[in-house]
C-alpha cells in the first residue's frame, strides 16, 4: 500500500497553506493525503476545561470541512482524517514513519511554528527519520494553480552529501518538470601566521578546485539517473545558509539535509539547516540522512 503524504492541521492559515501544498504533492505522487490534528489538552488555556470528547467533535468537524474543500479542488485525491489527543512529538514522529513525507505549516520569518509551538516542531524535525516539509502561508497555491514555476534548490555539503538529499531533490525536480540548482559553499581553510608569500591565494584555489571536483562526483550518478533534469551547479566560497536564503526567492522548493546524529544535549538539526528553515522564502524540505 502506498505511503500517504501526511499534513498537520488545526484550521489556522499556516496549516491551511500546508494542507493545500500537501494536496498538490499527493496528487503528483499519486498517493493518499492524510490530515492529522493533534490536540494538547493543557496547551491552550481556552480549552483546559473542555472534555476530550467535545474537543474531538470540534476537531473532526474542522477536519471534515477541510476534507470536503480538498475534494472539490482535487476530485481524484484520496483523503483520510485523524484526530488524536496526546503528546504531539511522538504522535507526529509516528505519523511521519508511516508517510512519504510530513508537511507542517510555519509562520512568518524568524519564527518556526505551524499548528504546534515552535519547540515542538523543532523537536519533531530533529527526531523524525522521514522527510519533513515546512510551508509558510504565502507558499499556499491558489485554486487551479500548481505552485511557483521556479526551480528546486538543494543545499549540499560535499563532505557528507547524503544520497537521500540528492535523491529527494532530483525526484522533486523530475516530478515538477523544472530545473535543479545544487549549491555548495566552501570555507577558506585555516591559515596560521602571516600570509607573506601569497600562499593563502594558492590554498583557496586548491580548495575551490577540490570542492568542484567533489560536487561533480556527488552529482554524477544522479545526473545519469535523471538525464532530463537540467542541473545548475553553484560552488563558491561563502555562507551556505545565506546563499540558500537568497536562492529561495522564486524557488519552487528548497531541500537541505539533516544528519542523523546525537549531540551531548540530545538530537539537533545543525546550524545551517536551522538558519534555512527560519529564513528561506520557499517551502523547505529537510531530509534526514546518514
Amino acid at each position: 500500500m502506498s505511503r500517504p503524504v501526511t499534513v498537520g492541521f488545526d484550521g489556522s492559515r499556516e496549516s491551511l497553506a500546508a494542507v493545500d501544498w500537501a494536496a498538490g504533492e499527493a496528487v503528483r505522487r499519486a498517493v493518499p493525503l492524510r490530515l492529522l490534528q493533534v490536540w494538547i489538552k493543557d496547551d491552550d488555556p481556552r480549552t483546559r476545561l473542555v472534555a476530550p470528547e467535545t474537543a474531538q467533535g470540534w476537531g473532526e468537524r474542522a477536519l471534515g470541512t477541510a476534507e470536503r474543500r480538498l475534494r472539490r479542488r482535487h476530485p481524484g485525491l484520496r483523503t483520510e482524517t485523524q484526530w488524536v489527543c496526546g503528546d504531539p512529538v511522538p504522535e507526529l514522529c509516528a505519523a511521519a514513519d508511516e508517510a512519504e513525507l510530513l508537511v507542517l505549516g510555519s509562520r512568518a520569518l524568524g519564527r518556526l511554528a505551524g499548528f504546534l509551538a515552535g519547540s515542538v516542531s523543532l523537536a519533531v524535525l530533529a527526531r523524525t527519520r522521514r522527510p519533513l516539509v515546512l510551508v509558510r502561508p504565502h507558499n499556499r497555491p491558489a485554486a487551479g494553480e500548481d505552485g511557483p514555476a521556479g526551480e528546486v534548490v538543494v543545499g549540499l555539503d560535499v563532505s557528507a552529501p547524503g544520497d537521500e538529499v540528492l535523491a529527494f531533490g532530483f525526484a522533486a525536480a523530475d516530478r515538477y518538470g523544472c530545473g535543479l540548482r545544487v549549491l555548495h559553499a566552501w570555507a577558506v581553510p585555516a591559515v596560521h601566521g602571516a600570509d607573506t608569500g601569497g600562499g593563502l591565494q594558492l590554498i583557496c584555489a586548491e580548495a575551490a578546485q577540490d570542492a568542484r571536483r567533489a560536487l561533480d562526483e556527488a552529482l554524477a550518478p544522479w545526473t545519469e539517473k535523471y538525464p532530463d533534469v537540467s542541473v545548475v551547479r553553484g560552488c563558491h566560497q561563502g555562507r551556505p545558509a545565506q546563499d540558500l536564503a537568497e536562492a529561495s526567492r522564486g524557488a519552487r522548493l528548497v531541500v537541505v539535509g539533516r544528519r542523523n546524529r546525537r549531540a551531548w544535549m540530545g538530537t539537533h538539526i545543525g546550524s545551517v539547516t536551522h538558519a534555512v528553515i527560519h529564513h528561506c522564502l520557499a517551502p523547505v524540505t529537510v531530509v534526514p540522512h546518514g
